[in-house]
């Protein structure tokens, strides 16, 4: 789509001023249904777009992504845009500069039609934990678009966005990417920079695209893949065109199977896994069955490592330093008869207020396992199991090129359904936390739709490559999607 749109731009059959305005009107007419985003940016929109157009009116080449519209998840910082990663605690939160992705895909002459809904802090897996609403699924808005990153899977998704940009933790690009029928990246550890993500589990996370095309979600990688000294983690990698490695040619690829991931889901679903298999074998790759025997531990270590680093990362949100702030006497839960408040009451009272129901439990679950007398037993030994889950992926990496499981245990569930059971909300990233743990990269791609209530919804099926093997990981999951 990216590709067509830019053939257009150049051959003068639509500008990107009009491209832009196009997408305000379908945000208009569909986003009061949907609610996929927090703040339109219009005038920086408009602003980016006409200088895409001055360049092409003087003759200049454009690259692709110039002039093409997209979307930012609001845990992304854009300078003078309002952020608020969906918490009221940063209700009036303004970023006062960039994220790295966000600076370079300035540089790509991108445009940004806004800042789209998650839940809060990216904590959440369809969502329903946003201060500010639910987002719906643009399939069916009685049902959830996945989390934590839906608005901005629900964006493409509506074609309120060409493209957007999702955090993933623990599978908050993949999961609603299958919820919602498009393709989610989530990159290895360390090949994006994280530097203007506001942080929350900053050992899992990464910042990856959505797109309604495996080359679309390539030439957004392209763009925002590289090294950072802003950004410690990420790794000495040069910048690449990744679409150049999209063959479609993927015989003789060794692709893995772990039954017992397939084996657990519902017959529909099953059916659809399957169809996808065989359609790897008729294209000549290789299926061979993999055991990874410590993946099973794999959710109760997330749950474990990702509260701890919440309860770290989320302990600047005091009420002093910036964002929300409860000193009036008549909301706190500390009377002083008029007495100035102290600091901890003023703490604790913007943290009650500031903070949702979810975000104040995972905080209490890490400050639990990281108090004294319980690091050694919960952190510490999460820490070690990941590290044999690690082996278990160096080991089958040996032998195959690529993994290949379920994004989600079933198509999109019903607003409400989970909210009041945090377990079986929990379950909803159980194939998906894996990537993330070791830090691999995995795509969601759109697999045979399963019918629901008699109504076919997607169904995603996932691939994981090996470490810094994004080129493999996109080429097969090209391949699927050229060949279906």
């Amino acid at each position: 789509m990216i590709r067509e749109l830019h053939e257009k731009l150049i051959n003068k059959g639509i500008t990107a001023e009009q491209l832009a305005l196009d997408y305000f009107d379908v945000i208009k007419k569909k986003d009061k249904d949907i609610f996929a985003y927090l703040t339109l940016t219009n005038e920086m929109a408009l602003e980016q777009a006409r200088g895409v157009d001055a360049k092409i009116a003087r003759g200049e080449k454009i690259e692709l992504l110039e002039g093409i519209p997209g979307a930012i998840k609001d845990n992304l910082c854009i300078s003078g845009v309002r952020t608020t990663a969906s918490s009221k605690i940063l209700d009036n939160y303004i970023a006062p500069y960039d994220a790295t992705v966000i600076k370079r895909l300035k540089e790509a002459g991108a445009v940004f039609l806004g800042k789209t809904n998650c839940d809060e802090f990216a904590m959440g897996s369809s969502t329903e934990n946003s201060a500010y609403g639910n987002t719906k699924n643009p399939l069916d808005i009685t049902r959830v678009p996945g989390g934590s990153s839906g608005g901005s899977a629900a964006a493409v998704a509506a074609q309120e966005a060409v493209w957007s940009l999702g955090t993933d933790t623990g599978g908050s690009i993949r999961q609603p990417a299958s919820l919602c029928g498009v393709v989610g990246l989530k990159p290895t550890y360390g090949r994006v920079s994280r530097h203007g993500a506001i942080a929350m589990a900053s050992s899992l996370e990464q910042i990856g695209p959505f797109a309604k095309t495996v080359e679309d979600v390539a030439i957004i990688l392209s763009a925002i893949a590289g090294q950072d000294k802003m950004d410690a983690t990420t790794a000495h990698s040069s910048c690449k065109d990744y679409t150049k490695y999209l063959t479609g040619e993927v015989k003789g690829l060794k692709i893995g199977i772990v039954s017992e991931y397939i084996s657990g889901l519902g017959e529909k679903e099953k059916k659809s896994i399957q169809e996808v298999i065989d359609t790897y074998r008729k294209l000549g790759a290789e299926i061979r069955e993999i055991q990874l025997p410590y993946s099973k531990y794999s959710l109760p270590v997330y749950y474990i490592i990702q509260p701890c680093e919440v309860s770290s990362n989320l302990a600047r949100y005091d009420g002093i330093r910036y964002g929300l702030s409860v000193n009036d006497e008549k909301d706190s839960d500390f009377p002083t008869g008029g007495m100035p408040k102290k600091l901890l009451e003023t703490y604790l009272d913007s943290r009650r207020y500031g903070l949702g129901a979810e975000v104040k439990r995972r905080i209490m679950l890490g400050t639990y396992a990281l108090s004294s007398g319980y690091y050694d037993a919960y952190y510490l030994k999460a820490q070690k199991v990941r590290t044999l889950i690690k082996k278990d992926f160096e080991k089958v990496f040996e032998d195959v090129d690529l993994i290949l499981i379920p994004t989600a245990l079933s198509p999109a569930f019903k607003i409400g359904e989970k909210t009041e059971d945090p377990l079986a909300m929990y379950l909803e990233d159980i194939f998906t936390v894996t990537a993330n743990v070791v830090g691999v990269p995995a795509i969601s791609v759109p697999g045979p739709e399963v019918e629901v209530d008699g109504k076919k919804l997607p169904f995603g099926f996932q691939l994981m490559g090996k470490w810094f093997d994004e080129e493999n990981v996109l080429n097969a999951a090209h391949a699927y999607e050229i060949n279906k």
